[in-house]
Formats: structure tokens, sequence, C-alpha cells
């Protein structure tokens, strides 16, 4: 919620925030998420989800619903930091989901609850839907502060439905531990791997899902709502893709499922590493291969030179194409290049062997076409949620006792990787 309301809010002007601000103020929420996770995990194994996920929910309500009445940097930041303990819910349920499957369905059970990740996707469509209705159409622009008490109300009503709907079931024997006993699987280094693993596919998804929306609006100048509806291409089948993920990693595997993911989403993150771009460099010049005097330089096309009897042919400049004039009507894979020569000299100047007689330029436009870029984002959700997957099946199958501290640890890597 908090990446659609801060775009609009400096797109629309109300708040004049620069880049760097608007980093922190939609990353803050992601941190706090993060860090809150391990603790999160430890209070799950002691209480159970029953009571841990309401109380959660609960207390995120209070700061999201006062984010309305925030109106300068700090205020929001504050919000952000108080209602990013919504993030810390992932930990809540990596414990408590994986106590009703056996081992052989973990995988499963776990990629379905992480399609809870899909409220990403549902947030990038329907908040900027949202927020044009409350502003009436961007006429009333203060209208944008009911947007977090509903947040807020949807907080409450969860946490009051999950209360009365879910059963209380605790993990055996970890009501009996002693904090040292539950921190002790820490110390395996398998955790920090897996870790490392969730690092790169949760906080991927994580770093993308908050900032395709500003980047589709900043870099192809698109409105808000369609940004948000192209965004959901992304984040909805990285979603969706947790429950075949999970299955997947139950029949073939969580090893085999990992690498696969993790190979293939980088191939697709290389081909993302150009951006859209207009290079100008220098070209190759023209020179002359003898002394002489110029008798001609061509007036109409500009397309040759002539000193004494040698004729120089040179290629006009012609309009390019780049970032002023392409409406992205045009599909362009590949870059473009144009190169062409611009006349230095003039009728009767006299020039020596080598003299440069036409500067030679070279212009570069790489389009990156957004539904090319949207594809790859496709694909790339695709083996984020496959990759998120795998790795909490290794957290079931390794430490089936100790899930709540293991996975919230594992999540907090993770979640900073968004961050």
């Amino acid at each position: 919620m908090y990446g659609v309301l801060i775009t609009f809010l400096v797109d629309k002007g109300v708040y004049q925030w620069s880049a760097a601000e608007m980093g922190w103020l939609i990353g803050i929420p992601v941190l706090t998420g993060a860090l809150m996770r391990t603790p999160m995990g430890i209070i799950t194994d002691r209480y159970g989800g029953r009571i841990v996920f309401p109380a959660l929910m609960l207390l995120a309500a209070l700061p999201m619903y006062l984010t309305s009445y925030a109106d300068s940097f700090v205020g929001f930041l504050a919000a952000g930091l108080g209602f990013g303990l919504s993030g810390a819910g992932f930990a809540v349920g990596v414990s408590y989901v994986p106590l009703w499957f056996k081992r052989d369905r973990q995988g499963t059970a776990l990629g379905a609850f992480g399609i809870g990740n899909m409220g990403a996707a549902v947030t990038s469509v329907l908040a900027p839907i949202t927020l044009a209705w409350l502003t009436n159409g961007e006429t009333d622009l203060e209208g944008w502060r009911t947007l977090p008490k509903l947040y807020a109300l949807a907080l409450v009503v969860t946490a009051v439905l999950f209360f009365v709907i879910a059963p209380t079931k605790l993990t055996e024997g970890a009501p009996k531990q002693t904090l040292g006993q539950r921190l002790a699987p820490l110390k395996n280094t398998r955790v920090w791997r897996f870790g490392l693993y969730y690092f790169f596919a949760f906080g991927g998804f994580v770093g993308l899902a908050v900032w395709l929306i500003p980047y589709y609006v900043n870099v192809y100048s698109i409105s808000l709502i369609t940004a948000g509806l192209i965004a959901a291409i992304f984040s909805l089948p990285a979603a969706l893709i947790r429950v075949f993920g999970g299955w997947a990693s139950d029949r073939w595997g969580a090893r085999t499922i990992m690498y696969v993911a993790l190979i293939a989403g980088l191939v697709c993150l290389v081909l993302l590493f150009v951006p859209r771009m207009e290079i100008y460099l220098p070209g190759e010049n023209v020179a002359a291969s003898r002394a002489g005097t110029v008798t001609a330089v061509a007036a109409d096309q500009m397309d040759q030179i002539v000193v004494g009897n040698d004729t120089y042919k040179l290629r006009p400049a012609a309009e390019v194409r780049g970032l002023h004039n392409d409406s992205g009507e045009r599909l362009l894979v590949f870059p473009i290049v144009s190169s062409w020569e611009d006349p230095i000299v003039q009728v009767g100047d006299q020039v020596e062997k080598g003299q440069i007689l036409a500067r030679g330029f070279s212009h570069i436009y790489f389009q990156a076409n957004m539904w090319i870029f949207t594809g790859l984002i496709f694909l790339v959700g695709i083996m984020m949620g496959m990759g998120t997957a795998a790795v909490f099946k290794h957290v079931a199958d390794y430490f089936p006792t100790n899930v709540g501290v293991v996975g919230g640890t594992v999540g907090v890597l993770g979640a900073l990787g968004g961050f």
C-alpha cells in the first residue's frame, strides 16, 4: 500500500519528496517487518499462531490508521515503522501452517500459505483505483487520507475472524523449551544458507513489487492505475506459483527446484540489466588524404566534400530515434545505432594532408520496450515464487521442531534483501 500511496502523493505534488526520501518511506515498513520476524517466530513457537497472528494484526492496525493523519516526512516514516510490523506475520504463518500436515505435504501447504503474497498484486491494482475514487478523480487530493483507514479496518476484521475461526495448535514440546534451546538451531550454518537463498528469492520479489509502480510511472510515463495493473503481471503470478513450487519441492526435492529457480531468474535479470537510454558518442572522422583546396561542400544534403580532385562521401545526418521522439508504438528489440558526419570546412579552405574535414558522430538508442521488460519481469516473478516455496520446504524438512525461529530468521534475511 505504501508504495502506491507515496508514489501518488509525490506524483500529484501533495508532497515534494526526493527520490531518496521516497526510497526510505517505501522501504521502512519492509525493514520493520524483517527485523521482527525472528522474535515473532519465537513467540509463535511458544504461544501458537492463533494468539500471535491476531495480536500482531491489531498492533499494526493502529499505526496504519494514524497514517491518515501524517503530514510530514517524519510522520510518514514513523507510521511506516509501526505498521511494518504486519510484515512479520509471515514468520507466524510459517511456524503455524506446517503443524497441520505431514512432512511430504508441507511444501505444498507452505506454498499455499505463500499465496498471501498476492496481496501485493491486489494492492497494486486496487489501491490506485481506490485513490482515484477517494479523491473524486484527483480533484480532492486530501481524500487519500481515507485509504489507510480502510487498510486498518481490514487488519482489524481479519484479526477477529482469524481468532474466531483458527484452532489452537502448538509444536510438540516447543512451549517447554528455554530461549537458549529455541535459538540453538541458529548455530547451524544451514540456516544462514537458507537465508541467503531467501535473500535473493523473496528479497528480490519485495524490492521489485515495491518499486515497479514508481518505475513504470517515471520511466514509461504511464498513469498510476495503468502502472498498478502492469505491475500485477509480476506480483500475482509470483504469488500463485508458490503452490506449484511447494508441490514440486515435495515431488522432486527443494534443492532441485531452488537451483532451477535461481539460475533461470538470474538469466532473466541479466537481460534486464541494460536500462532505457540513449548515448551520443564520437564517431569516425573524415580526413583529407592529400593537401588541397576545398572546392565543394554539398549544400543540399551535406553528403560530400570535394578537395581538389578528391571527393569524400559523407553519411548525412538523419533524424535519430531517441527518448525525445519515441512514442513506443514501434517495437524495438535491439539497440539502434545511427552514425553520420558533419562538415567542419568551407569552400576555399586550404587543407593539409590528414586534416579533419568532417566530424563523425554516433547515436545509440535502446528502447527497453515496456512489454518486453514486463515479459521478463513476469518470468522473474515466476522463478522467485518457485524459489521462495523451495526455501521453506527446506526449513520444514531440516528443522521441524523449530520452524518458527528458523523460518523467522530466514525471513529476516529475505526481507532485508527487499529493503
